[in-house]
C-alpha cells in the first residue's frame, strides 16, 4: 500500500462483499418463491423480497465503486485522500441508511412505509429499483456528494490520469443521474421516459466509464504495459459507450407512448452498443498478452479477463437477442429481460468490483498477492459463479422463449399463471444454479482466510 488513506476503502470492500452475500441469499428466496408460492410467506413476502433482492444489488455495487475509487484516487494523484475521516464518516452514514432501509422493506408493508417516511410530501417510491423512500435518497445524495467533494479534491490537488478523469466523470454522471429518481409524473409516460434517465443512463452509461476505469487501472498494475497504450484504448472504448448508450436509451422508449421515431432509433443505436463490450473484451486480452512482467496475483488477472468476456455475453450478445424493437415487441418483460439482466450485471459490474477487490485486498493486508494456494481457491470460485451463471442465463432463456410461445405468438394464447406453472422446470434449474453460485461466493470469501507463503507489499 502505497498511501496510508487508501486503507479507508478496506471497510467499503467487506461491507460490499457482506451486502453481496445478503442479496444473493434474497435471491434463492425469490426463487423458490416462483416454484413454491407460499415459501416463507408472510413472513417475507415476494413484493419484499425482490425489493431487497434488487436494491442490495445497487448499494452493494456502489460500496464497491467507492471502495475502489478510495483504493485508485491516492495512487493514480499521487496524493494522499483530501479526508479519510469524512470518507469512513460516510461509510457509517451509508451502511446504517441502507440497513434501516431493508429492514423497512422486511418489517413494514410498503404503502405503510411510502406514509411513515414522507412519500405525501414528495412522492417518489414505487418504481423498480428506485423504491427507496425519500429519507433514504436523500442520505444517499449526501454520501455521493460528500463523496465526489473528497475524491474529487484529491485529484485536483495530485497528478492528473485519463483513468482518474474517466472515473471522475462516471462517478459524476452516477450521482447526476439518480436526481431523476425525484422526478415521478403522473403521467405514466413521462415516469418511464424520465426513469430510463436513472436506470439506463446508469447502466448503459455512466456505470460503464466506472468499468473502464477500474478494468484499466487493474491491468496496468498486473502487465506493466505503459500507460499511454492503455489510455488509448481506454478513449475508443469510453467514445463508443457514450455514443451507444446515450442515444440507445431510445429501446426503453418502443411501447410507453414516446414517438415512433425511436423505433429507429432505439433499434440501430442499441443495436451498436455490444460494439463497446467487444472491444473491452479485445482490450484486456491484448494488454495481457503485451504484459511486461508476471504479477504474482494471477487469479485477479483471472478476472479481468472474465470481465471483459462474461460483460461482452452478458451486456453487448443478451442484450443485442431482443433489442430490436420487432423482436422486443414479443419479448419485453418475460424472462429473456431477466436471463439478460442477470449475466449483464454480474459480467459488467459484480466481476469487476471482484476484480479490484482480488487485487487491492491482498495489498491492503500488506502483502503483494495472497499465497499460490489461496490464489488456486479463489480460481475455483471465479469458475464455479461464472459457470453457474451462464446456466442460469441459459435457464431463464429457455424459460423466456417458451413464454413468448405460449402467452404471445401462440395461435391459442395461455393466460400468464398458466405458462408459468408449465415453465416451472426451468425455474428448479435456476435455483439449483443459483445455490451453486452461492457456494462460489463463500468459497470466494474463504480465499481470503486462507494461510500460505504470501509475498511483503
Amino acid at each position: 500500500m502505497r498511501y496510508q488513506s487508501q486503507a479507508v476503502a478496506k471497510p467499503y470492500f467487506i461491507a460490499a462483499i457482506g451486502l453481496f452475500i445478503a442479496q444473493i441469499l434474497f435471491g434463492l428466496v425469490m426463487g423458490l418463491q416462483y416454484v413454491i408460492g407460499d415459501f416463507l410467506f408472510p413472513a417475507i413476502p415476494f413484493n419484499a423480497a425482490r425489493m431487497v433482492h434488487t436494491n442490495l444489488l445497487i448499494v452493494w455495487l456502489l460500496f464497491g465503486f467507492m471502495g475502489a475509487a478510495y483504493y485508485m484516487i491516492p495512487e493514480e494523484s499521487e496524493a494522499e485522500l483530501y479526508s479519510p475521516k469524512l470518507a469512513m464518516a460516510m461509510f457509517w452514514v451509508f451502511l446504517v441508511v441502507g440497513a434501516l432501509t431493508i429492514v423497512g422493506y422486511l418489517a413494514v408493508p410498503y404503502a405503510r412505509l411510502a406514509q411513515l417516511s414522507g412519500n405525501d410530501i414528495l412522492q417518489t417510491m414505487g418504481r423498480e429499483f428506485l423504491e427507496q423512500p425519500l429519507p433514504t435518497k436523500a442520505g444517499i445524495v449526501v454520501v455521493a456528494l460528500a463523496f465526489l467533494f473528497n475524491i474529487t479534491m484529491t485529484v485536483l490537488r495530485g497528478r492528473k490520469t485519463a483513468i482518474s478523469s474517466i472515473l471522475l466523470l462516471g462517478l459524476w454522471g452516477l450521482a447526476i443521474f439518480f436526481l431523476f429518481s425525484f422526478y415521478n409524473p403522473t403521467n405514466l409516460v413521462l415516469d418511464k421516459y424520465y426513469w430510463w434517465w436513472v436506470v439506463h443512463l446508469w447502466v448503459e452509461g455512466v456505470w460503464e466509464l466506472i468499468l473502464g476505469a477500474l478494468l484499466a487501472f487493474v491491468l496496468i498494475k498486473v502487465t506493466g504495459v505503459d500507460r499511454e497504450v492503455i489510455e488509448k484504448w481506454l478513449y475508443v472504448i469510453i467514445t463508443l459507450t457514450l455514443v451507444t448508450g446515450i442515444i440507445g436509451t431510445g429501446h426503453h422508449y418502443y411501447w410507453i407512448g414516446a414517438p415512433e421515431y425511436w423505433q429507429w432509433w432505439g433499434s440501430v443505436f442499441s443495436a451498436l452498443e455490444p460494439i463497446p463490450f467487444f472491444a473491452m473484451t479485445v482490450f484486456a486480452f491484448n494488454m495481457v498478452n503485451r504484459r511486461r512482467r508476471e504479477h504474482p496475483n494471477r487469479v485477479a488477472t483471472l478476472w479481468a479477463l472474465g470481465t471483459g468476456v462474461m460483460s461482452f455475453l452478458g451486456a453487448g450478445v443478451w442484450g443485442f437477442l431482443h433489442t430490436l424493437a420487432p423482436v422486443n415487441f414479443y419479448t419485453h418483460g418475460t424472462q429473456i429481460t431477466a436471463a439478460h439482466g442477470h449475466m449483464a450485471f454480474y459480467g459488467a459490474y459484480v466481476m469487476v468490483v471482484l476484480t479490484i477487490i482480488s487485487y487491492s485486498m491482498p495489498i491492503l493486508r500488506g502483502r503483494e498477492a495472497n499465497s499460490p494456494r489461496a490464489q488456486v481457491v479463489e480460481m475455483w470460485s471465479f469458475w464455479l459463479m461464472s459457470v453457474s451463471m451462464v446456466f442460469i442465463t441459459l435457464f431463464l432463456t429457455g424459460a423466456g422463449i417458451l413464454q413468448v410461445w405460449l402467452q404471445r405468438m401462440s395461435d391459442t394464447p395461455l393466460p400468464f399463471m398458466v405458462v408459468q406453472d408449465k415453465i416451472s422446470i426451468f425455474y428448479w434449474m435456476r435455483e439449483w444454479t443459483g445455490v451453486i453460485f452461492f457456494i462460489g461466493l463463500v468459497v470466494y470469501v474463504a480465499s481470503f482466510f486462507i494461510k500460505g507463503d504470501e509475498r511483503p507489499a
